[in-house]
Formats: structure tokens, C-alpha cells, sequence
């Protein structure tokens, strides 16, 4: 074990531990804290009285009664018991120390080991007077322990954290394998539908759980030449969950292929669709592509949670002058503005936050997309589908016959959809959509480059945002850090004389963040409103004098400027903003 872990623990205590490790006294918590002058005498009566007839705990009662804190509760029996007190936020757990004990008692008990030291543990618990508890670890762990106490409400997370469903995934993989066999049967695969004790089926929903459980975006099940690689992304990277025998991947592909009413005989072409899931009182909107590759066929599904809600506009970090502008051109009655950026930086996100200021009551708004990932009262959304040939362009003329005031369309996929959503923009309506580019100024010649004639990218393009997502640092493990040389290169580069004032932060890895140092993401965006300059340009096919004229309006707001404030602020690493500020144009 490391200093840094002795000293964690060892700075933990409130008084030092016990040279030898014997069970707790037969004190109760109520004595402790009327000892400590926490609760009066009567009002540990009452609450026992309540605890007999509602079967609640007694801490928990007085946590609910506002008389004490569960900080002040933990820290009074770490006082009166002399033993540590661990914050389990911060402290390095190690994944080889908790799962010694196993997950079933460690929740049953409320308990973690912290410590292997050999001749014995160190086990946080969140009652350190539960003399059968204290017993029960003693014989599953096979050594004397010492006690910490923790914090109750910390200990969920841990759990979910640590016990992963690695273990449980990879005896399903190995009960579908024994099921297949060498060969698919195809007709017990069929058979297997709506059976929910069928192996390919709960090594589907532990797949699902596990992934709601450590945020994931998004499930990938890649065939490789031996072996069946699973993977989840989380926070935009891709971690390994399970590498199971390949022979059980036609099962699952065929599995998920009828939850989508796919094609399962076809498996020489990509194919997409979609199925809702029920999961942890949660619904589970999935999103299925599956796709041919040489070891089979590889799936990607995405995962949307629809009780997740819709983001306000100023809730998804966009800066404050971008804001006030960006709401400003949302006001207007007709225009086009375009959100642009890579697969899964947020773009629809950021549309469907701007569609929030709309005021749906007065206006009519009709959304194109494929698939609606959002369901909203109020809007006119419309899935496109394009075996019956129902397509953006086809459905956006339906559009303008049903008076809309707003359309969103999903994304300006080819040049039709293009110009036929301009020509919208022109004939006063408001015209939300996306496009890949990489950044905010490429944009107008994307459009021209797709064949859209400049008068009507000049005329009717309001606005582009480009953004991007990146990872945000843990704030319970966030620490000063020392840059290397390339690092300091780029700060003294991008920030120049405010270098010296920018203390960038990163995350050391800590339980709460899986020892990343990383916990969730954040938009960076940068956007570029047309003016009559740069309207002027684009009509007469000046690209020399458009790129002059944006670059000088985007100067000190482009997406490398909002990222190394983020930097400033401490909220991601440099590491982040300069992996994000790579594929942008060096000459900006």
C-alpha cells in the first residue's frame, strides 16, 4: 500500500486506532448521543417511540427530525469508539481490497473493505456498534479487522461502483454459450422471445443495468477473431466491460435485432432501429445500429433516458454574451441557425434547450428528425423513415403547408434538405438545425460546398454555434498540477501573459470518480453571427475576406478561448482542452 493511503486513513481518525482489535463495546447510539450533549434525553425517547412503530433506525430518525447531522452522528462514534472516521469521497479505495468482501453481506452489513494489511482488514461500516455485523466480517474475511466508521449515505455509491456486474456478466456470457453452442439455433432463439429466464435475455438486462449504473452513452458489442469485446463509453471514453467467447454474439445481435423489429435474417447490411426498455424505474430509450464487419456483425446502441428531461438554455454552460445573443436571435421571426460539431458533442441537446425559449403556446413548432429523441408537449415532431421514403426533404414540405412558426430538422443531410430548409428561413420562419463541421467559420462554405447557391446562404443564415464536450475534473479529487513542458507550451501560447495566473487543476482518481479523475462533461461553444459584412462576403464568393473578417469577430471567443477558461476556472483538465482544441484550425 501506498504512503498516500497510510496517510489517508491515518489522518482519517479523530484519535488514534487501537493497537489491537477487539469488538466494540455493547454501547447503543442513543447513549452516545445524549453522552456527547447531541439529543436530550426526551428526544431520544420520542424517537425510539417512533423507531418501534415505523421500524426506522434510530440515526436516521434523528437525521430526519433535523436534530443531528449524519456528519455529527458518524463523528460522535469515531469519537466515543476511538476509531477512524473515513470519507469515502476522498479516499483511494482500492477495487482488489472491497470485493474480498463479497457484495451480498457488504450491502447486507453496510460495509467496505478499505485495507488488506495482511494479518488484517480495515473495514468502514456505517454502524461500528453492530456486534453481529462486527462477527459476520470477522468469519467471511478470515482475519481480525479493525472498525472505521463511514458515512451511511456514502455508501451506495461505492457499492455501485465497485461491484461491478464484470463477475455476474461474464457467467451469463458463458450460460449463452452453453445454450448456443457451436452453432446458432435459430428457431430457439425464436423461441427464446418474451422468455425472461432465458439466458441471451438477462445477460441483455445486466448489459443495460450495468451501463445505467456508470452513466454510460452508449453500448458497444464488438466481434473480434476470438472474442466478444463489450464496451460502454462513459464521459465520451470508451471502457472495457467484458470480453466474452465470440460464439454468443449472433445471439445477442439476433436478440436486440427482434426487440427492434429488425431484419435477423439480413446480416450483410447495416441496419437501424430503436426499443424502449424499463430499467430501474427508468425508461430506457435505445438506439440500435448494427453494421457488418469481418469477425460479424458489430452493434452500437445508444442510450436515452426519457425522464431525463429537457436542458434549459442557460443551464448547458454556453457562455453569458453568447447567451444573450443566441436568445436575442432566437426572438426573431425568420432566419436559419445552425449548431454544428461531431457525433455526440451535444447538438441536439443545445437544439432542443433553445426550442424551450420558444413560447409554444404562441407559436407553431414542428420538429423533423430521426430518430425524436425528445418527446415534448406542445411541438408537431415527426420521425423520418426512410424505407417509405419519408425524408427530411419530403416531410419539410410538408411542413411549410401546416403554418409552422419554428421547424427544427434534425440534421441538413444532403443538399435538397439544405436548400429547401433556406428557402424556409426566407419565407419567415424560424429554422433550427445541424451540420457537420468542425468548427463555427467553415460552416457557410459547407453549405456552398453542398451546392447551395450564396444568396441564400448570405440571406438566411442567422447564426452558427459550433460546440464540443469535455470532461469535467472530479471535484472530490481535484488538486493543483504540474504541466509539462508541451502543457506550459500551449497555456503561455493561448493565454500569453495571463499564463502566470492560470493554476490548472486535474482529478488524482478517487472512489466517486472510478480513479479517473474525471466525473461528467461540459460544453464548450463558440459561435459566429452573421453580419453585413460577412453577408456581403459569402454573396459575391470572397472566401479570403470572409475567413479575415470571422476570424477578427471570433477573436478571443473561439472554441480554444472558452475551453482555457474552463481551465482557469478549474473545471477540466489542460489535458481536455488541448485534446479538444486539436482538430480546430491552428491559424485561428
Amino acid at each position: 500500500m501506498s504512503n498516500a493511503e497510510d496517510t489517508a486513513l491515518s489522518t482519517a481518525a479523530a484519535t488514534p486506532a487501537p493497537a489491537t482489535f477487539t469488538k466494540p463495546p455493547r454501547l447503543r447510539l442513543g447513549d452516545v448521543l445524549v453522552q456527547q450533549k447531541l439529543v436530550s434525553e426526551q428526544q431520544l425517547q420520542s424517537a425510539l417511540e417512533e423507531g418501534k412503530q415505523t421500524g426506522k433506525r434510530l440515526g436516521r430518525l434523528l437525521i430526519e427530525r433535523g436534530l443531528v447531522t449524519e456528519e455529527a452522528v458518524v463523528q460522535a462514534l469515531a469519537t466515543q469508539l476511538r476509531i477512524p472516521f473515513v470519507n469515502l469521497k476522498t479516499f483511494p479505495i482500492r477495487s482488489e481490497a472491497v470485493r474480498l468482501l463479497p457484495e451480498s453481506p457488504a450491502r447486507r452489513h453496510r460495509a467496505v473493505v478499505l485495507e488488506d494489511k495482511g494479518d488484517h482488514c480495515t473495514v468502514a461500516v456505517a454502524d461500528p456498534l453492530d456486534l453481529f455485523a462486527y462477527d459476520e466480517l470477522t468469519r467471511l474475511l478470515r482475519k481480525p479487522i479493525q472498525m472505521a466508521v463511514a458515512a451511511e449515505s456514502q455508501l451506495p455509491a461505492v457499492f455501485d461502483r465497485f461491484y461491478r456486474r464484470t463477475d455476474e456478466i461474464t457467467g451469463l456470457a458463458k450460460a449463452v454459450e452453453k445454450d448456443v453452442g457451436d452453432a446458432v439455433d435459430f428457431g430457439a432463439l425464436q423461441a427464446s422471445v418474451g422468455q425472461e429466464a432465458a439466458p441471451v435475455v438477462k445477460l441483455l438486462q445486466s448489459l443495460f443495468e450495468e451501463a445505467l449504473t456508470v452513466g454510460a452513452s452508449d453500448v458497444h458489442l464488438e466481434p473480434q477473431e476470438r472474442e466478444l469485446l463489450i464496451r460502454n463509453r462513459v464521459d465520451g471514453v470508451l471502457q472495457t466491460q467484458a470480453q466474452a467467447d465470440k460464439r454468443i454474439a449472433a445471439a445477442l445481435t439476433q436478440r436486440l435485432k427482434l426487440m427492434a423489429s429488425l431484419d435477423i435474417s439480413e446480416k450483410r447490411l447495416p441496419q437501424d432501429g430503436r426499443f424502449t426498455l424499463r430499467l430501474k424505474e427508468r425508461t430506457l430509450d435505445v438506439r440500435l445500429s448494427t453494421m457488418p464487419s469481418q469477425h460479424g456483425e458489430s452493434v452500437v446502441m445508444r442510450l436515452l433516458g426519457q425522464d431525463n428531461g429537457v436542458r434549459r438554455l442557460d443551464s448547458i454552460g454556453m457562455p453569458s454574451a453568447m447567451l444573450y445573443r443566441f436568445t436575442e436571435i432566437l426572438g426573431r421571426s425568420s432566419g436559419m441557425v445552425l449548431v454544428t460539431g461531431p457525433t455526440g458533442s451535444g447538438k441536439t441537446t443545445t437544439l432542443y434547450a433553445a426550442l424551450a425559449e420558444v413560447d409554444a403556446e404562441a407559436n407553431k413548432v414542428i420538429t423533423v428528425e430521426d430518430p425524436v429523441e425528445y418527446r415534448l408537449p406542445g411541438l408537431t415532431q415527426v420521425q423520418v423513415n426512410d424505407k417509405i421514403e419519408l425524408t427530411f426533404a419530403r416531410v419539410l414540405r410538408a411542413c411549410l403547408r401546416q403554418d409552422p412558426d419554428v421547424i427544427l430538422v434534425g440534421e441538413m443531410r444532403d443538399p435538397e434538405t439544405a436548400e429547401i430548409g433556406l428557402r424556409a428561413a426566407m419565407t419567415g420562419h424560424m429554422v433550427l438545425s445541424t451540420l457537420h463541421t468542425k468548427d463555427a467559420i467553415s460552416t457557410p462554405f459547407r453549405l456552398l460546398d453542398m451546392g447551395v447557391p450564396a444568396f441564400m446562404v448570405a440571406t438566411s443564415l442567422e447564426a452558427v454555434i459550433a460546440q464540443r464536450l469535455v470532461r469535467g475534473v472530479c471535484a472530490n479529487c481535484s488538486e493543483p498540477q504540474t504541466l509539462s513542458p508541451q502543457q506550459q507550451t500551449w497555456l503561455n501560447t493561448m493565454a500569453g501573459e495571463r499564463a502566470a495566473s492560470i493554476q490548472p487543476r486535474r482529478g488524482r482518481g478517487c472512489s466517486a470518480c472510478n480513479n479517473t479523475g474525471y466525473s461528467g462533461r461540459l460544453g464548450v461553444y463558440e459561435m459566429l453571427e452573421m453580419d453585413a459584412e460577412l453577408t456581403q462576403a459569402a454573396t459575391h464568393g470572397d472566401p479570403t475576406r470572409f475567413l479575415a473578417t470571422a476570424r477578427q469577430r471570433m477573436a478571443g471567443r473561439t472554441l480554444a478561448d472558452h475551453a482555457l477558461e474552463l481551465v482557469r476556472l478549474g473545471k477540466t483538465s489542460i489535458s481536455e482542452a488541448m485534446r479538444m482544441a486539436s482538430d480546430t484550425d491552428p491559424g485561428r
